[in-house]
């Protein structure tokens, strides 16, 4: 399994290829009982304000990896989020690629919110553009609810949600 996963993220060279070849597969682990714990992959392309946005969403039993990218393959720096106890914050740490440029950390602390899984996200898109990021941000997350990966608003509402309601 850890070879095909990374082959899919290290070799694949030209998008399109990844696009193409990988179009919503699912991966599947059963042990024959009744719960799904298989890799799920889905790969989607969207575009914004003229700038072609790349997806990649990976789920596993209890994690999401998720990979925005544009004009190129590349990893991008990676980030991982995730649920810290007693009060149920978020904690992000940068993984690759250094924590000067954040282009992503605010996007891997939301979505471990939103779904309550822990976030392994790598992200490649321009990071002097900001509603590029809040676009690919939307888009993956409409994405997310569309597969059933995000857990209802009232679990995971932060106290600024709430008071939008």
């Amino acid at each position: 399994m850890e070879s095909f996963i990374g082959k899919l993220l290290v070799e694949a060279s030209p998008i399109s290829d990844v696009l193409c070849t990988m179009e919503n597969p699912v991966i599947d682990s059963k042990d024959g009982g009744g719960h799904d714990d298989g890799v799920q992959v889905t790969c989607f392309s969207e575009v914004s304000d003229d700038v072609t946005l790349h997806f990649q969403i990976i789920r596993l039993d209890k994690q999401i990896y998720a990979w925005i990218g544009s004009n190129s393959a590349k990893l991008g720096h990676m980030y991982a989020a995730a649920s810290t106890r007693p009060n149920n914050t978020v904690s992000v740490t940068s993984i690759l690629g250094g924590a000067s440029d954040n282009t992503g950390s605010g996007i891997a602390r939301r979505l471990a919110l939103r779904t309550g899984f822990n976030i392994i996200l790598a992200c490649n898109i321009p990071k002097n553009n900001p509603m590029l990021e809040a676009d690919a941000e939307k888009k993956l997350i409409q994405k997310l609810i569309s597969l059933g990966y995000t857990r209802p608003r009232s679990v995971g509402s932060t106290s600024e949600e709430m008071r939008k309601d």
